[in-house]
Formats: C-alpha cells, structure tokens, sequence
C-alpha cells in the first residue's frame, strides 16, 4: 500500500522526507524496529524509540507530533497516538485471507444457512438451523450446536465448542479450545438427602460485535434469562465466566480469571490477571482490578477510574497503607524478639 493511501486510511498527517517531490513509499508490512526492512511501517512513542526507529531499515515511522524532527530521511505518519495507529495499519496491511470454501469431511446440517465466502475446516460439525454469516471462518474440528447464529467476518479456531443457544454477532474472534454456553455451575440442595439437583441452565449466551476471546476460556450460558458480552470485550486465555454474567463494553480481562454466577462489570473495566470475583457482585464503569485481586459475593467496587488490589479488594492507597503497616508491625515484632 503506497504511504499517502496509508495515512488517508488512518487520518494522520503525512510528512514525507527531503528527497524529491512524488516520492511515495510503499509498505507491506508493520515491524519492530530492530528487524524492520525496506518496506516496514515502525512506530515510536519516546525520543530513545525514536532515534532508534531513525536510523532502521524502515521505510516509514508512525510517531506524535511533539518528536518530529525539521528533517528527516524517513517518511513520518504524525499520530496523537502512535502505538494505537500502528495497530490500525497492521490491520489494514495484512493480507486478506481468501476463503477456502467447505472441506470435504466437513458435516454441515442441511438446513443451516451460509453466507457467503464461509470457510469450514476438516472434521468441523455444524448442527441443524444454524447460521453462519459472510466471510465467517470455521477452523478444523470445532462444534458448532443447533441453532446457533454467528455474524459476519467472525473467525472461530479450531476445536472450539458452540453450544446451542449461542448467538455471536460480527468480526468475533474465538481461539481454539474455547466453550460457549455450556451449563453454568448452579445446584439445589435437597435438605433431607443431602443430594445436589442443578437448577435449570436453559438461558442463552450472546456475544456481541468485535469480541475476542482467548484459547481455552469457558463462559457459561445464563440459567433462566442469558449471559451477556458487551460489544469490544476482550478477554485473555484460561478465562471463566459463570452464567448470567454480564461485561459491560470495552472491557479487558486477563488470563486465569474467574467471574462467578450473576455478578457484572461495567463499561471500560479492566480486570487483572488470575483475579476471583463473587457472585452477585458488581464491578463499576472504569475500575481496575490489579492482578490477583479477590471480590467477595455481593460486594460493589465503584468507579470509576479507582485502582483496587487486594484479598479482599479494596483502593490501592489503602492496600499500600495497610502493607506498609503490617510491615512495621513485624518489624517491631522481630526487634523485641532480637532483644
């Protein structure tokens, strides 16, 4: 793609080097710095990335407007955020991949409906009444229940699981090994038997537009009403989500985490690595859980923008107070066993 479409696509400013006039670069590809060549697209954030991106191989460099410099032998993509345009780009440079049609050991229920240019990989299951839309990537052996509707341009790896009840909408994104409305974990005790019967798990799950879903995450189908994800989430690997629970759009969450039954989080949230959240509990717009956090059943943490860690959650200032008191706490401890 020549450097001016480039910078029209993205809405930044082009400023091109001091060789002659015309001279517009082509690029293929976004790179590090340090292994970029001809055709690269770079970015830096800081002078130091910078001066490095300078004196690369790369063809061109994404990069705010506060570190440009009078003149350059390098073409410049002026962004207020460069590290955000070059994500962009990477999306606009990479190749298409061109849809590989239906594999012939395939099984595909008569009566779902395909768009078109779908792709189903070797051994892959689609169950009947399905709906599988346009330009949407089906990997080898994955699953997909009956009745189950998935948008446009959606790329479903290989060896996921779809349960019925599902609905995703478009440009979703779920890495291998992922398993979509399975029943959630809810049981009734029966008071004279001691005996555990599950509480009826027949809601649905739906996925809303541009979510990305990391391998090997379950998330629960809701029990009577439905599971839901915001349009924008995006969720690492090794995640669970119990039933009925709700996140809110935009929001992050990191690996190992798990969100148990009815609980939400509200827009804008980002959620730590290995962080445990109760149910019925409830996340505000804009919080952040730092890794490892812990929220108990029923509690509220409200936003927005405030930093909470801990077992039990609680604001980062006073996590750190609370640290650093315990600390000389011990430390008086030891002195008095010392003497």
């Amino acid at each position: 793609m020549k450097l001016s479409q480039l910078a029209q696509a993205l809405g930044v400013e082009l400023r091109p080097t001091g060789r002659p006039a015309g001279d517009d670069v082509e690029v293929q590809d976004v790179a590090a710095i340090h292994s970029a060549t001809p055709a690269s697209l770079v970015f830096a954030e800081d002078a130091q990335s910078f001066a490095a991106a300078l004196a690369s191989r790369a063809a061109a460099i994404i990069v705010s407007p506060k570190l440009t410099v009078s003149a350059s032998d390098k073409s410049l993509l002026l962004a207020a955020q460069p590290k955000l345009a070059f994500a962009r780009a990477a999306r606009l440079l990479k190749p298409a991949v061109p849809a590989s049609g239906l594999d012939p050991t395939a099984v595909i229920d008569p009566t779902t409906t395909l768009g078109e240019q779908v792709s189903v990989g070797p051994y892959a299951v689609i169950e009947a009444n399905g709906l599988i839309g346009t330009g949407t990537r089906v990997g080898a052996g994955a699953v997909i229940g009956a009745g189950v509707k998935i948008g446009a341009d959606c790329h479903i790896y290989p060896r996921v699981v779809i349960y019925s009840g599902t609905e995703l909408g478009n440009h979703v994104v779920v890495h291998a090994g992922v398993v979509l409305g399975s029943d959630g974990f809810g049981y009734v005790r029966d008071a004279v038997t001691g005996e555990y019967l599950q509480f009826p798990q027949q809601g649905r799950l739906v996925i809303e537009d541009d979510v990305e879903i990391g391998a090997n995450t379950t998330i629960d189908r809701g029990a009577l009403e439905e599971t839901r994800i915001e349009r924008g989430v995006k969720i690492d690997n090794l995640v669970h989500l119990g039933h009925n629970v709700r996140v809110g759009r935009n929001v992050v969450i990191a690996a190992q985490t798990g969100v148990s039954g009815s609980s939400s989080i509200g827009d804008d949230a980002v959620v730590g690595g290995q962080v445990g959240i109760g149910d019925h509990a409830h996340i505000g717009e804009q919080v952040i859980l730092g890794s490892g956090s812990g929220v108990l059943t029923h509690k509220k943490v409200k936003g927005p923008g405030i930093v909470f860690w801990g077992r039990p959650a609680r604001p980062l200032r006073r996590y750190l107070r609370e640290l650093a008191a315990l600390a000389r706490l011990a430390r008086t401890s030891n002195d008095k066993e010392e003497r």
